[in-house]
């Protein structure tokens, strides 16, 4: 899988994450983890150093506040950050790419794990039938089988949905750009799709 940043890049991207305001060590591990759809993930051990040097070089600012510590861009990170647009357009491109790989090694790694689900319930269904007592109907167990394979595939379906749709809205509140627009169309698609669906389970 394609490394997440070349050398230097994460320095480039924490300046940009604090573009928008001063954040919480923990606000700019989610603001990653967000970007990435929740595929990547930082560690606190990857992310603090980084920040303490930033510090350092006068790009950051560091506060106290309350318990937790914020960082902000000083005017010198911010006029690092503005000789680098090309640069970060760059990178915003390579991690597009970067998050389509992830997501499709996430999708291809639940592809395998349906295929062996499958595999583990049909020999359990095979055992069953083997024990099950005389007259029962065959048919009916695969009728039963079959409707359990589907149904986990469809919450499997589901929950992929949920975390794509969360990453996307939280990515977007990280900039204030989730209209109304975004909410009225969440609420009458989910509406549709869950009428579409109970008809077809009646």
């Amino acid at each position: 899988m394609t490394a997440v940043f070349a050398h230097g890049q994460l320095r480039l991207y924490l300046l940009a994450l604090l573009e928008a305001g001063p954040r919480h060590g923990y606000e700019v591990i989610q603001a990653l983890s967000d970007r990435f759809g929740g595929t990547y993930r930082p560690s606190a051990g990857t992310i603090y150093p980084r920040l303490s040097r930033l510090e350092e070089e006068g790009l950051v600012a560091r506060a106290e506040d309350g318990r937790k510590t914020t960082y902000s861009l000083t005017a010198a990170g911010r006029a690092e950050l503005d000789a680098r647009r090309g640069d970060l357009a760059d990178l915003e491109a390579n991690l597009a790419e970067t998050v389509r790989e992830r997501a499709g090694a996430v999708r291809d790694d639940v592809r395998e794990a349906m295929r062996g689900l499958r595999v583990d319930l049909a020999a359990a269904a095979q055992e069953a039938r083997a024990a099950a007592r005389p007259g029962r109907s065959e048919v009916a167990d695969d009728e039963r089988l079959a409707s359990h394979v589907r149904r986990v595939e469809a919450e499997a379906l589901i929950r992929r949905f949920t975390d794509e749709v969360r990453a996307d809205l939280r990515r977007a509140d990280a900039n204030a750009a989730v209209p109304q627009l975004a909410l009225d169309t969440v609420r009458t698609v989910l509406d549709s799709a869950l009428t579409a669906l109970r008809q077809t389970l009646h």
